[in-house]
């Protein structure tokens, strides 16, 4: 298994900091999550219902009814592989290193490509796997190009995996259509944006035919119903939406900018995190883990990534920490 963020617990015994004290910084999860209802007693009690009506609130969020619930957006990218053919598939470095460890482990062949290695590249692959916008270094695409790439690779039945977990947070437009067409496939999380990670609520959109095979492949019951309860009051809750997307904005760049003013500028990032390149990046992550702030560190190449402080306390605590340091 890849490492991630979010290992307070093998922090807090590897520092000797108790798992109290820690400000997690490592994920790029909303601080702030979405504060879901109450779930109803009956929903522990029954197996999942699929007629709970979660399809058609998910059709109307994201413009297409061509949805298919899973647990998590990382239950989807697991199972693509499996649902083709052997083929070359490039997939976007850096980014999320899960993609690439998925299709290598259903026996396909992967190559890593640049986002400026992508427009020559595509016509060799039979799959390419990107993340708008990437994770970690906030790489975003046009959809001129995104088009461009789908139509060149759908012309030889490619297909083109679009993971847009952090697009709630970023300015640009999702990826679906009204009408998913073959060889376009998005992954959609509540995990990020609704800070809702604990739930493995996420989203695959695609033309007909290939959720139709996700879904025979995955079995009943994929979303526990607790999850699919909280999801449709998350994806109906547009205020909610609207006032967090704007202020996750702002403190995507207030995060820049304070990283800036410490000696760490930048290199990209969205709303829920920034991506700082350093060759310092191991000795720095090392020493915020000592005053029991945990990022997220990157060996290739070598950066970090800072997820958003969620309180004035944690920004101030981010801050000295780092004037300390650097």
């Amino acid at each position: 298994m890849l490492e991630h963020g979010g290992q307070t617990r093998v922090a807090a015994a590897r520092y000797g900091i108790a798992l109290e004290n820690w400000l997690d910084l490592s994920t790029g999860i909303n601080p702030i999550p979405f504060d879901p209802p109450p779930v109803p007693p009956d929903v522990w009690a029954r197996l999942p219902q699929e007629q709970d009506g979660l399809e058609e609130t998910a059709a109307a969020y994201y413009g297409t009814p061509d949805v298919l619930p899973v647990a998590g957006s990382q239950a989807a990218l697991q199972l693509l592989p499996r649902l083709r053919g052997h083929c070359r598939v490039g997939v976007l470095h850096p980014g999320y290193t899960e993609h690439a460890l998925a299709w290598r482990s259903a026996g396909h062949e992967i190559v890593e490509v640049s986002a400026k290695e992508i427009a020559d590249t595509v016509d060799s692959l039979g799959v390419l796997v990107l993340m708008q916008p990437n994770n970690p270094t906030g790489t975003l695409f046009s959809a001129t190009d995104l088009h461009e790439w789908h139509a060149r690779l759908a012309a030889r039945g490619g297909w083109l995996v679009v993971d847009e977990a952090f697009i709630e947070a970023s300015v640009q437009a999702g990826c679906a259509q009204p009408q998913m067409p073959q060889g376009l496939i998005v992954l959609r999380s509540l995990g990020k944006f609704y800070g809702l990670a604990g739930a493995r609520a996420g989203f695959m959109l695609a033309h007909p035919e290939l959720l139709a095979r996700a879904r025979a492949a995955l079995g009943p019951w994929s979303v526990a119903g607790p999850s699919r309860h909280v999801a449709q009051a998350a994806l109906r809750d547009s205020a909610w939406q609207a006032a967090t997307r704007k202020r996750l904005l702002q403190d995507g760049v207030r995060l820049a900018q304070l990283l800036r003013a410490a000696g760490l500028p930048s290199a990209g990032g969205c709303g829920l995190f920034q991506w700082a390149p350093t060759g310092l990046a191991e000795t720095v992550h090392r020493q915020l883990a000592q005053r029991g702030i945990l990022t997220r560190y990157f060996a290739e190449p070598r950066s970090l990534r800072f997820g958003l402080p969620g309180s004035a306390t944690d920004w101030e605590r981010l801050r000295t920490a780092l004037d300390e340091i650097l």
